[in-house]
């Protein structure tokens, strides 16, 4: 009835020339059909039509106002929520952005985590070598205590070759700067073993040490070598009773004699090529300097000693065990004896005077 209520109560314009609705069509193809009787009545039936529907409309509202009551209230509280809905959505589209930062930067940070898991994943697979190049450091500072110096500078070699090869790593720079300090320690033993009195071939075990750390040049060894017995051979003096001059100058000159004779044969055996006392030198004459430098420390003492000894026969002893000494040594071409007369000469004129004095004095009070 709804349907055709729509056509008839627009019967008093002008009909639509096309319509698109079924119904429509289907009623004006009936009124065509409709004589002119029929036609006047239409009126008055879409009226009492209309007055029925509308009641019915009434009775229907009156019957279900409470749905209708609902009804309202629902689309109120739907437009309302809507409204909030819509407000919502504006600060959703307003966040959307921060929301596109922050997931950014969680997948920065998620990248981050996946690459930290990655190395930790490479560090568990070579937990065992990595643990192995940490206690390098240690298992070195174990050889050099132990005298293990071949292997502990095997581990300085390795050592190096992985700095030269990953020089950026912070690991590798830590084990390296470890290492360094256990070079340090190695490199001062190996110069206090020079600082003692130890054999030819030790003497050549410690310097290929040296050779092989690479600390020193070729001129350096040599100089670092003299030094090193220099101290020894002092210290040994210096532990001499100086308190007996007769004594101490005996037994400085058996020291020169035999530690001075054993420096010199030893300096020549390692060092082959050295030439010193010659223009074609290459080591720059250290020792032949060092030679000198000790004979003449030993004259300086005999300068200041010999006037202490205030015997004869005890002179003369002391000028056998000198020219033995410069004999001793004659062989490794540091021959002194040529500087003794002028010294001996010295205190046997005092001595003479000394006495002489003594005796004209003796005279006189017999």
């Amino acid at each position: 009835m709804g349907a055709m209520a729509s056509p008839r109560g627009g019967s008093d314009g002008p009909l639509p020339l096309q319509m698109s609705n079924p119904s429509q069509q289907a009623y004006i193809s009936e009124l065509l059909s409709f004589n002119l009787e029929r036609l006047h009545k239409e009126p008055e039936l879409l009226r009492v039509d209309g007055e029925r529907i509308r009641r019915q409309m009434q009775e229907v509202a009156v019957g279900h106002y409470r749905a209708f009551i609902a009804a309202a209230d629902a689309v109120q509280n739907i437009t309302h929520e809507i409204t909030a809905v819509d407000e919502h959505l504006k600060t959703l589209i307003a966040e959307i952005p921060n929301l596109v930062t922050g997931c950014n930067d969680f997948m920065d940070d998620a990248q981050q985590i996946l690459e930290k898991r990655q190395l930790n994943r490479t560090l568990l697979a070579n937990h065992s070598s990595l643990l192995d190049l940490l206690e390098i450091p240690q298992l070195m500072d174990t050889c050099v205590r132990n005298g293990n110096y071949d292997e502990a500078l095997d581990l300085e070699a390795f050592v190096t070759k992985l700095a030269t090869m990953h020089s950026r790593l912070p690991v590798i720079q830590s084990l390296e700067a470890d290492v360094k300090q256990t070079t340090q320690a190695l490199l001062a033993q190996l110069l206090q073993r020079l600082k003692s009195n130890i054999p030819l071939p030790e003497c050549l075990r410690v310097i290929g040490y040296l050779r092989r750390l690479a600390v020193f040049n070729e001129h350096e060894i040599r100089l670092q070598f003299l030094r090193c017995r220099e101290a020894w051979l002092v210290g040994i003096i210096d532990d001499l009773d100086r308190s007996n001059p007769y004594e101490y100058l005996k037994r400085m000159a058996d020291c020169h004699r035999v530690h001075l004779f054993d420096v010199v044969m030893q300096y020549r055996a390692i060092f082959s090529d050295d030439t010193s006392g010659h223009e074609e030198n290459t080591d720059g004459g250290l020792l032949y300097s060092w030679a000198m430098h000790r004979i003449s420390s030993h004259l300086n003492v005999l300068r200041e000693v010999l006037p202490q000894i205030t015997e004869g026969p005890n002179l003369a002893i002391i000028l056998d065990q000198c020219m033995y000494c410069g004999m001793s040594l004659g062989r490794v071409g540091l021959d002194f004896r040529g500087l003794l007369p002028p010294l001996f000469e010295s205190s046997v004129h005092d001595l003479f005077v000394r006495n002489m004095s003594v005796t004209v004095d003796n005279f006189q009070v017999v």
